[in-house]
């Protein structure tokens, strides 16, 4: 197991998702599988792309960090996604 991770997804209805985990490539994964794991605002959201990620130092950060962006409007999670720091953004099309 990783580092645990932010993440955004972006959904089939083109809105964003937001998440964290240890392996952000099998979340992703979970979320687009139809075996339950997915969360319910992606289950009718298929497929999902991973958009963006950055690391965090443990469960607490992370989740706190999910909580910042989940504040930030549509507009600003997509600046993010955009000009994300070095690194850290996700290498799927934004």
């Amino acid at each position: 197991m990783g580092s645990w991770q932010v993440y955004i997804v972006r959904c089939a209805d083109d809105s964003l998702y937001t998440g964290i985990a240890r392996d952000v490539e099998r979340r992703v994964a979970e979320h687009n599988a139809g075996n339950g794991l997915a969360a319910n605002y992606t289950r009718s959201r298929r497929p999902v792309v991973l958009v963006y990620q950055e690391p965090a130092a443990d469960r607490s950060a992370a989740s706190k960090r999910e909580y910042q962006i989940k504040q930030l409007s549509r507009a600003q999670k997509l600046a993010l996604v955009a000009g994300g720091p070095a690194g850290t953004r996700a290498t799927a099309a934004a």
